[in-house]
């Protein structure tokens, strides 16, 4: 499967999200897809052709995805240079500044995305649709009201954060579609949500002033199925052996809880990918088979 195939395939995989997003939060979400992806797209070829290069190498799809994901995780409302200012620093920085694909060490989305969070805290404040800050901080800020008498909040939905739940099943949907057709490998969504939902479940005591929510409200808040699935699963940034690929994923859902419970931030996905890979040769060496 050459890399042009895979990344067609996470593509197709990410319309249903793209899809949902756009019933729930209006077709503004199309537009920062456009915009992203051109935007990345044109960057990579100036790159390439600046480098004396074949364009060959700006057509192997993953500027595309990585765009993409870059504008389902921003505010629908997002001013145009927050978002080209993400998508400059995933394509130029965080990708070729590495030598391209395949040897980049950071995720670039989750690199453009957290650098835009900290350029730009502000807009990304008012309205995160990566972290679901409208949910999540209202878990996390209620004071001291039960998880039913927050739950009275505009910001929830059934399970999970409002809009933000049905764009999660929707991401599953896409990332289940992708673990079946063997493009992302299975333990790094499963170590995620198993190690999420354990650290939710052992800080939920079902519904008091004290409780930090439950595992199926952390599932579906936020942009955890985004990030289980088509973040985590990066095969470049992330461990190869088995065990380590665990691991990685455990280390990710921990981090996302510790952040989205304890942290400055509404949510920890992208620090949290980051984190992993930073982690990831380590992890590697400590699982090498002996």
């Amino acid at each position: 499967m050459t890399s042009r195939g895979v990344m067609l395939r996470v593509g197709v995989a990410l319309v249903p999200a793209a899809a949902a997003a756009t019933w729930c939060f209006g077709a503004s979400v199309l537009a920062n897809l456009a915009i992203a992806i051109a935007a990345g797209m044109a960057l990579e070829a100036a790159w390439v052709w600046l480098r004396h290069r074949s364009l060959a190498a700006a057509t192997d799809g993953s500027a595309p995805v990585t765009c993409a994901l870059i504008a389902l995780a921003a505010p629908p409302s997002l001013a145009l240079g927050p978002l080209l200012f993400a998508v400059a620093v995933a394509v130029l920085l965080a990708k070729h500044l590495y030598g391209g694909l395949g040897r980049n060490v950071f995720n670039p989305a989750m690199v453009g995305y957290a650098a835009a969070l900290v350029a730009y805290p502000t807009p990304f404040g008012d309205w995160d649709a990566l972290t679901g800050a409208t949910a999540l901080d209202a878990m996390r800020f209620r004071d001291g009201a039960t998880v039913a008498e927050a739950w009275g909040n505009d910001a929830f939905g059934a399970i999970g954060g409002r809009g933000f739940e049905i764009v999660n099943a929707a991401a599953l949907l896409g990332g289940v579609w992708l673990c079946a057709m063997r493009v992302a490998n299975w333990r790094f969504p499963a170590g995620v949500l198993a190690s999420l939902g354990a650290c939710a479940a052992l800080g939920y005591d079902g519904g008091s002033s004290g409780s930090l929510g439950s595992p199926l409200f952390h599932w579906f808040a936020g942009g955890t199925m985004l990030a289980a699935f088509f973040i985590a699963t990066d095969p470049v940034t992330a461990p190869a052996t088995p065990a380590a690929q665990w691991l990685f994923g455990v280390l990710i859902g921990a981090v996302i809880f510790v952040i989205r419970a304890f942290g400055a931030w509404p949510d920890g996905i992208a620090f949290a990918v980051l984190f992993g890979n930073l982690a990831a040769p380590a992890l590697d060496r400590l699982c090498l088979p002996r």
